[in-house]
C-alpha cells in the first residue's frame, strides 16, 4: 500500500460514512409517525430539547472563542523564536475544528434522538423486533457522524498540513493536539450541563411523583415527565455524542504522536495507523448493527450482544491484517519527500528485526485492548444487571429502609473498582510487554497505543448501543403519556429495560477506555514536554500530584451539589402544581414548560463552575509549579479521576436496577416500603451515573489534551 493510499484512506471512508448515515436516517425519517397524541409529545420533547441545545451552544460557542484566541496569544507572547504566533495560529484553528465538530456531534445526536424516539414508539405496535430495530438505527445514525467526523476532523487537518502547507508528516501529529482539546473542552460543557438537565429533572419527577403522589414513571400527571423526557435527549443523546467523539479522537492523536518515534522502522503507517483501523471498525460497526434481529424467543439484549460480537470479530481480523501490512518493519518504507528508509538506515536489513514476528506483538498487544473491551462489558453487565448479586442485595437492603439501601449501594460502588482497576492493570502490562517484545526502541510504549485502538475498534457499535438507550426511553414514555395499548407499552417496558443496560454497559466501556488511554496520553504529554520521569520526592511533583488528586472530588463535589440544587427547585414546583391544579382527577393540564425551563436555567447556570475549574487548575498548576508538577497533577489525577468515575457509575447503574427489580414484583413490588427506599437509592445514583461519572470521563481527558495543547508553555 502506497503512502499516499494510506494517507486517503481514512478520509475518504469517513465521506462514505456520512453518507451511508443517510440511508439510516431515511428508514427512521420514512417510517410511521405514530398517532396525533404521540406526535403532541414527541413534539414537547423536540421542542424542549431543541431550546436547550441552542442556548447552550451559545454559551459554549462563546467559551470557546474565547479560549481559541487566548491560545494563540499564549504561544504568540512566550515563544522564545518567531514562530510562535504561526505556531500558535495553527494550534487555535485546530482547537476551534475539535469544537466545532464536536459540538455538531452532540447536536446531531439530540436532532436524531427526537425523530427515533417517536418513530420506535409508533414501531412497538408491530412488536419487539420492529421496534428494536428502528430504536438501534436510530442511534446508528448518530454513531455513524460521530466517529466519521472525528476521523474527518483529523485526517482533514493531516491532509492540510501535509498538502496544503507541504510539512513533513513526522511534524503534523503535535499540531493536531489542538483539536483534542477543542473536542474535550465542548465535550465537558455539553456532558455537564446536559447531565445536570437531565438528572435534575428526574430526580424531581420521581421524588414527587413516584414516592408522593404514587403514580408510575411517565405518567402525564406529573408536571416534571416532559423535562424528563427531555433530559435524555439533552444528557444521554448530545452530552454522550460530544463525549464519545473527544474519545475517539484524543486517543487517535496520542497514538499518532507515539507513531512519529517509530518512523525509522515504518515510515508514516505508524502515524496513520489509528486512523486506519478506526476507519475499518467503523465498517464493520454497520455491519454489526445489520446482524441485530430479536428472533421468536430472544430478548433484546441478546440480539444487541450478538451485533457486539459480530462487531468484535470482524475488528479482530480487521486489527490482524492492518498490524501486518502497516506494523511491519520495512527497509524501503518512504519516510518523507520519496527518500527511502534504507538509504538513511542502510543497517536496518542486518539489524535483526524480523517483520512477521514484530507485527504479530503489535497485533496481540492490539488484541488486549479489544478484550479488554469485552472485560468491561461484563464487569458492568455484572454490578448493574438485575439477575446478579450486587444489584439483588441492594433490592434485599432496601426492605429495612433507606440508609440499608443507600449503604449497599456504596459498598457495591466501591467494591467494583477491584476488578475495573485489575483489568485495566492486566490490559496495560500485557501490551506493553507485547510491544517490549518487537525490539524497538519505544515498542512498549507504542503497544499501549495499539492496545488503546484495539480497545476502540468497537466504539462505532458502542456508541449505537449507548443512543439505543436514550431512544427507547423516549419512546417508553411517548406510549405512556398518549395512553397507547398495554401491548406496546410492554414491548417498550423490555427495550427501556435492555436500553438501560446498554448505557451503564458504555459508561463502564467509556472508563475504560479513558483508564486504558491515560497512560497513552500521559506519555505523550511526556514525549511533548521533554520530562523523562515523574519524581515523587520532589516536592513541586507532590504538591501537583496532591492538586491533581484534590481537583477530582471537588469537581465532583460541583456537578452533584448543581443537580442537587436543581432538583429542589424542580420538587418544589411540581408540589406546588399538585397542590395548586386539579391534575391527579385529570381536570386540569400540568404545566410542562414551566420544569422545562427551570431545569434549562439552572442546568446553564451550574455548568459554569466546574467547567472553568477543570481547565484553570492545570494551566495554573502548570504555570506556577512547572512541567514536572503537571506530569504529577496528570498521573495523580487520572488515577484518581478513573477510580472515581469506576464508583459513580456502578453505584448509580445498581441502584437504578434496583429500584426495576423490585418493581418487576420482588420484594413487595411497587409502592412497597422496599420499592420506596429503591427510588431514595435510584435518586441518589442518578447524579453519579449520569452527571458526575461521565462528567469524569471527559475530564480525565481534558487533563491530558489541555497540557499536551499547553506544554510549551509549561516549558
Amino acid at each position: 500500500m502506497s503512502p499516499l493510499f494510506l494517507e486517503l484512506f481514512a478520509p475518504v471512508v469517513a465521506l462514505c460514512g456520512l453518507l451511508y448515515s443517510l440511508v439510516f436516517w431515511n428508514a427512521v425519517k420514512s417510517a410511521d409517525g405514530g398517532t396525533p397524541a404521540m406526535q403532541k409529545v414527541a413534539k414537547a420533547i423536540s421542542t424542549g430539547a431543541r431550546a436547550f441545545i441552542k442556548r447552550q451552544y451559545r454559551t459554549i460557542t462563546i467559551l470557546s472563542i474565547v479560549v481559541g484566541v487566548g491560545m494563540f496569544l499564549i504561544y504568540g507572547i512566550t515563544a522564545k523564536d518567531g514562530n510562535g504566533w504561526n505556531h500558535g495560529l495553527q494550534v487555535s484553528i485546530a482547537f476551534l475544528l475539535g469544537c466545532l465538530l464536536s459540538g455538531l456531534s452532540g447536536i446531531v445526536s439530540m436532532v436524531v434522538a427526537t425523530k427515533a424516539n417517536l418513530k420506535t414508539a409508533a414501531s412497538s405496535k408491530h412488536g419487539l423486533n420492529a421496534a428494536l430495530q428502528m430504536s438501534l438505527r436510530g442511534g446508528t445514525v448518530s454513531a455513524i457522524v460521530i466517529t466519521a467526523l472525528s476521523l474527518l476532523g483529523i485526517s482533514g487537518l493531516y491532509l492540510f498540513y501535509r498538502f496544503g502547507m507541504g510539512m513533513e508528516a513526522v511534524n503534523i501529529p503535535k499540531l493536531i493536539v489542538g483539536y483534542g482539546f477543542g473536542a474535550s473542552f465542548v465535550a465537558l460543557f455539553a456532558q455537564l450541563g446536559g447531565g445536570i438537565y437531565t438528572k435534575a429533572a428526574d430526580v424531581g419527577a420521581d421524588l414527587v411523583g413516584k414516592i408522593e403522589a404514587g403514580i408510575p414513571e411517565d405518567d402525564p400527571r406529573n408536571p416534571a415527565v416532559v423535562a424528563d423526557l427531555v433530559g435524555d435527549n439533552v444528557g444521554d443523546c448530545a452530552g454522550r455524542g460530544a463525549d464519545l467523539f473527544e474519545s475517539i479522537s484524543a486517543e487517535n492523536i496520542g497514538a499518532m504522536i507515539l507513531g512519529v518515534a517509530l518512523v525509522p522502522y515504518f515510515g508514516i503507517k505508524g502515524i496513520l495507523f489509528p486512523l486506519v483501523l478506526r476507519s475499518i471498525g467503523l465498517v464493520a460497526a454497520i455491519i454489526g448493527v445489520y446482524t441485530v434481529k430479536a428472533k421468536k424467543g430472544d430478548s433484546a439484549m441478546k440480539a444487541m450482544t450478538r451485533g457486539f460480537w459480530v462487531t468484535a470479530v470482524l475488528t479482530t481480523i480487521a486489527l490482524y491484517f492492518c498490524s501486518h501490512y502497516m506494523l511491519t518493519v520495512s527497509s524501503n518504507a518512504v519516510v518523507t519527500g520519496g527518500t527511502r528508509l534504507e538509504n538513511i538506515f542502510p543497517e536496518m536489513t542486518q539489524n535483526g528485526f524480523s517483520s512477521p514476528t514484530t507485527s504479530l506483538w503489535f497485533f496481540l498487544a492490539g488484541l488486549v485492548g479489544i478484550l479488554t473491551a469485552v472485560a468491561f462489558v461484563y464487569i458492568t453487565d455484572y454490578y448493574t444487571g438485575k439477575q446478579f448479586r450486587p444489584v439483588k442485595a441492594i433490592a434485599q437492603a432496601s426492605t429495612t429502609g433507606h440508609a440499608t439501601n443507600i449503604i449497599s449501594g456504596t459498598a457495591i460502588g466501591m467494591e467494583s473498582t477491584a476488578l475495573s482497576v485489575i483489568t485495566v492493570c492486566a490490559a496495560l502490562f500485557l501490551s506493553y510487554w507485547f510491544g517490549s517484545q518487537t525490539g524497538l526502541p519505544t515498542g512498549g510504549l507504542y503497544g499501549t497505543a495499539v492496545a488503546t485502538m484495539g480497545m476502540l475498534a468497537v466504539v462505532g457499535y458502542v456508541l449505537a448501543m449507548d443512543m439505543f438507550g436514550p431512544i427507547t426511553d423516549n419512546a417508553g414514555g411517548i406510549v405512556e403519556m398518549s395512553k397507547a395499548p398495554e401491548d406496546m407499552r410492554l414491548v417498550t417496558d423490555e427495550l427501556d429495560a435492555t436500553g438501560n443496560t446498554t448505557k451503564a454497559l458504555t459508561k463502564g466501556y467509556a472508563v475504560g477506555s479513558a483508564a486504558l488511554a491515560a497512560f497513552l496520553l500521559f506519555s505523550a504529554y511526556m514525549e511533548e514536554a521533554h520530562v523523562t520521569s515523574v519524581d515523587l520526592s520532589n516536592v513541586h511533583v507532590f504538591v501537583g500530584a496532591f492538586l491533581g488528586a484534590m481537583v477530582v472530588f471537588f469537581f465532583t463535589s460541583l456537578t452533584i451539589r448543581a443537580v442537587g440544587k436543581a432538583a429542589g427547585v424542580i420538587v418544589e414546583e411540581v408540589r406546588r402544581q399538585f397542590k395548586a391544579k386539579s391534575i391527579m382527577d385529570g381536570k386540569d393540564e400540568p404545566d410542562y414548560a414551566a420544569c422545562v425551563d427551570i431545569a434549562t436555567k439552572s442546568a446553564l447556570k451550574e455548568m459554569i463552575l466546574p467547567g472553568i475549574v477543570a481547565v484553570a487548575a492545570p494551566i495554573a498548576i502548570g504555570l506556577l509549579l512547572g512541567k514536572e508538577a503537571v506530569a504529577g497533577l496528570l498521573m495523580v489525577g487520572t488515577i484518581v479521576g478513573v477510580l472515581m468515575a469506576c464508583y459513580l457509575n456502578n453505584a448509580g447503574g445498581a441502584w437504578d436496577n434496583a429500584k426495576k427489580y423490585i418493581e418487576s414484583g420482588a420484594f413487595g413490588g411497587k409502592r412497597s416500603p422496599a420499592h420506596q427506599a429503591a427510588v431514595t437509592g435510584d435518586t441518589v445514583g442518578d447524579p453519579f451515573k449520569d452527571t458526575a461519572g461521565p462528567s469524569l470521563h471527559v475530564l480525565i481527558k481534558l487533563f491530558s489534551t489541555l497540557t499536551l495543547a499547553l506544554a510549551t508553555l509549561f516549558m
